[in-house]
């Protein structure tokens, strides 16, 4: 009996640019973009510390129609994916190494997407209004990020 395995990634975070629409020639729509986390902390010494995590996001399809039509440069969002792993060798011939999420779900955060039915998931993957909510941090502020 073959085991279970789980490949799953959830983030909760901005846009550091705007997507990017492309379309395969097969005609399948991809959008690529990066999604800025943070986390903050105390120091020994009692000062706050805060370090940000950027990652590369793909969506694909439908969903990804849905990211270069609303999604832009700021936006707060909270996705669902899957971790993958790939190499590519650039145009001196040196391999790189890309660790992305794949996009299955999302859900715009922002006020002007909170709620609307525009944040639709591809492949069977649905935006769930009753779902995870936007948290501030302790003393309501939201996070800075460097952009």
């Amino acid at each position: 009996m073959a085991s279970r395995s789980v490949n799953k990634a959830i983030l909760i975070g901005n846009l550091g640019k705007d997507p990017e629409l492309r379309y395969t020639s097969g005609g399948v729509a991809v959008a690529s973009f990066s999604v800025a986390t943070n986390e903050s902390w105390k120091d020994p010494e009692g000062n706050t510390q805060e370090r940000t995590q950027w990652h590369n996001i793909v969506a694909w399809r439908k969903l990804a129609e849905i990211c270069g039509e609303y999604l832009k440069k700021g936006s707060r969002i909270y996705l669902e994916g899957r971790l993958q792993y790939r190499s590519y060798d650039d145009k001196n011939g040196v391999k790189r190494y890309v660790t992305e999420i794949v996009m299955d779900e999302m859900m715009m955060l922002d006020s002007r997407g909170a709620g609307s039915g525009a944040g639709a998931g591809a492949g069977g993957g649905t935006q769930d209004a009753g779902g995870p909510q936007p948290s501030e941090e302790p003393g309501g502020k939201v996070d800075d990020l460097p952009f």
